[in-house]
């Protein structure tokens, strides 16, 4: 089998062929899995299931032997507002496609005291927009609908190896496979080394190979410390798409890095708290970062337009309550810093990522010694980014691309 038959494959496992994972730290998921997205996407120093692995890696043995399913319901709210007064099409446009199913899934198993091996697979991140209207036909061209649609999976294998009592770690391989389309970009096929490879091409495949290292510290008096760096996934270029992303088609998914602390105090051990960091490296990726306002070169160049993105720092801090053997009760707020400017909005009309805020509720039910099942809900909280760009559209026209969210987890367990 060809691997391009492979990487449409794993996009089907993973359920992104009904449309982009969830895209709310930029374009990266606020977390992996129930437990997780219960505490706003925390998990790099607090265990969270089999889906957990993909925060730490070192996590193996407080994941223990385990199987789970997991179920995402994501319902993003996406529109622009155009002012008149220019070329793009003024009014309200909002963006259709607000509802997608992600499944996730995987298993772990203890080998022995010191190692552990682990296999899932999850949607990394996405970005779907999709408008009845082409606002940038005022150019000159443009068909519809407009929108782009990027879908991301990961399928990873998992080995935690305990140093010591205290020190774990952790390191999983990585194949990330993607899928992108674009439609209603004729407006910009005129600024492109390549007009041909704008828009309308249908569905362009790449893939590529990462890691994922972790470690976990466990120094006692109910203190852990966890951190987590994944690497920079140099994919194939999509070269349906090689006049419209910087560098002749590349679209790297970019590195990330997470330090966190857990504490579970002696005095009070059914509550367990977290707080973490994580910084996404957004602005390593010439597609995503490079300037639009005003332009530095033409689209599919090397230094040819981007989003303006930069590097995105997020914080997040959470909680666990241990109710009883039965019931454990999650919670957690995150904030991420803004990715880009105001001057970029007309750019970002087409990837209105803007959320900067989270907040979680969750919970976990053990039927019994075997079956379990977990559940969350996550709010990104309305956002947007406004500003002109009378580099693109040779007036100040203010444009305002905004974003709200709206996530259900359910997932499904097995130990043994």
């Amino acid at each position: 089998m060809k691997l391009r038959g492979l990487t449409a494959g794993a996009l089907v496992l993973c359920g992104l062929g009904t449309g982009p994972a969830e895209a709310t730290n930029g374009y990266f998921a606020n977390g992996f899995g129930g437990a997780s997205k219960g505490m706003a996407g925390a998990g790099v120093a607090v265990p969270s299931g089999v889906l957990g692995l993909a925060q730490n890696p070192a996590m193996g043995h407080k994941v223990g032997n385990m199987a789970g399913l997991c179920l995402t319901s994501f319902l993003p709210d996406r529109s622009v507002e155009i002012a008149p007064g220019g070329p793009l099409t003024p009014g309200t446009h909002k963006s259709r496609n607000d509802y997608f199913l992600i499944p996730c899934g995987g298993a772990n198993w203890v080998l022995n005291d010191r190692l552990t091996f682990g296999a899932f697979l999850f949607g990394n991140g996405g970005m779907n927009t999709e408008y009845g209207t082409n606002f940038f036909a005022g150019f000159g061209a443009g068909s519809e609908p407009l929108g782009v649609n990027l879908e991301q999976a990961f399928i990873s294998l998992n080995l935690s190896y305990k140093l010591s009592d205290q020190v774990t770690v952790g390191v999983s391989p990585i194949l990330a496979v993607q899928r992108f389309s674009a439609t209603g970009l004729e407006a910009f096929s005129f600024m492109s080394t390549a007009p041909g490879n704008v828009t309308n091409r249908g569905d362009d495949w790449s893939h590529g190979w990462g890691a994922n290292l972790g470690i976990l510290w466990e120094p006692g008096n109910g203190l852990a410390f966890g951190a987590s760096y994944r690497t920079r996934i140099e994919m194939q270029m999509f070269d349906k798409y090689a006049g419209l992303f910087a560098e002749q088609g590349g679209f790297d998914i970019p590195a990330s890095a997470t330090i966190g602390l857990a504490y579970t105090p002696q005095t009070a051990p059914k509550w367990t708290f977290t707080g973490e960091y994580q910084r996404i490296f957004y602005g390593e990726i010439p597609a995503i970062s490079n300037p639009n306002a005003p332009p530095q070169g033409p689209l599919g160049a090397d230094n040819g337009i981007g989003f303006g993105w930069t590097d995105m720092d997020i914080w997040r801090v959470a909680a666990i309550y241990r109710h009883n053997e039965t019931w454990t009760f999650r919670g957690g707020i995150s904030h991420a810093s803004a990715f880009a400017e105001g001057k970029n909005a007309v750019m970002n009309s087409l990837t209105p990522a803007a959320p900067q805020w989270h907040a979680s509720l969750g919970a976990s039910y053990r039927i019994n010694d075997r079956w379990g099942v977990t559940g969350s809900w996550t709010h990104a909280f309305d956002n947007s980014i406004k500003g002109t760009n009378p580099a693109l559209t040779g007036v100040p026209q203010e444009v305002r691309a905004r974003m709200s969210q709206n996530e259900i987890a359910l997932g499904l367990t097995y130990r043994w």
